[in-house]
């Protein structure tokens, strides 16, 4: 995920251990700074303007919802699939998102077009004022494919390699870059597999079971807020420890 307000607001009033100017010091006496409300550092995503790829449906979906209700305005896009009517779903997502008062954009976009990207995005500036996070999602499978999903766990590889050279590009401009690497989901798209593949998922994850996308979106809004200003070109895994059994 991309987080291009910290370009424009590297030194802010969220972070008065910044601001706030230092006294003298008395020899001897301890250093001390004024430290952050955390509260006010998870609020830091007010405001602001997100695009949630994928975000009609799954795990999309409940990032969408997640930052709607931290007060920040969503463009979701979503595409066509076979046998699943996902106009319908993006539009329940976008009547949710609106029940919470904030603003939303959504609309049919495929990211593998590029003349789609570019003007969902113009868009999304021009009815939201402007685009300050973009989230899009890796994969555990990245780093322990399973069988038969090769062009699937390159994809998901891929989008790490990105990230972390675009974290080394984008650094100097005061731009944070960061992936999350969820496990299994409890979402649709996990109902199609076998039931065997799922049991041996939450067993051989360290907790014993699988994520809700509740669990991986609250991970993700926090790297979008103030409180993950120092951190960038990371991938954080969250997948109950499934990837420790490897």
């Amino acid at each position: 995920m991309f987080n291009f307000e910290h370009r424009f607001e590297t030194l802010t009033p969220i972070s008065p251990w910044i601001l706030a100017p230092r006294g003298a010091t008395q020899v001897g006496a301890p250093a001390t700074e004024t430290r952050p409300d955390p509260r006010r550092l998870a609020e830091t995503v007010q405001g602001r303007v997100a695009v949630v790829t994928g975000g009609a449906t799954g795990l999309g979906r409940a990032t969408a919802l997640e930052f709607a209700q931290r007060g920040t305005a969503v463009g979701i896009n979503y595409v066509d699939l076979p046998d699943r009517d996902v106009a319908e779903q993006a539009l329940l997502t976008e009547t949710a998102i609106r029940a919470l008062g904030v603003p939303v954009y959504c609309a049919k976009c495929d990211v593998r077009q590029r003349d789609d990207v570019e003007k969902f995005v113009t868009t999304v500036r021009e009815r939201l004022g402007g685009v300050h996070l973009i989230v899009n999602i890796a994969s555990h499978q990245a780093f322990r494919p399973g069988f038969g999903i090769a062009n699937y766990a390159a994809s998901k590889a891929a989008l790490i390699g990105l990230t972390r050279s675009a974290a080394v590009d984008l650094g100097p401009s005061s731009i944070n870059v960061n992936a999350v690497a969820p496990g299994f989901v409890k979402t649709d798209l996990l109902s199609t597999l076998p039931r065997e593949v799922l049991e041996r998922a939450e067993h051989e994850s360290v907790l014993g079971r699988v994520a809700e996308p509740e669990d991986v979106a609250r991970v993700i809004v926090f790297l979008c807020s103030e409180g993950a200003r120092h951190i960038t070109g990371q991938v954080i895994v969250v997948d109950g420890g499934l990837t420790l059994a490897s």
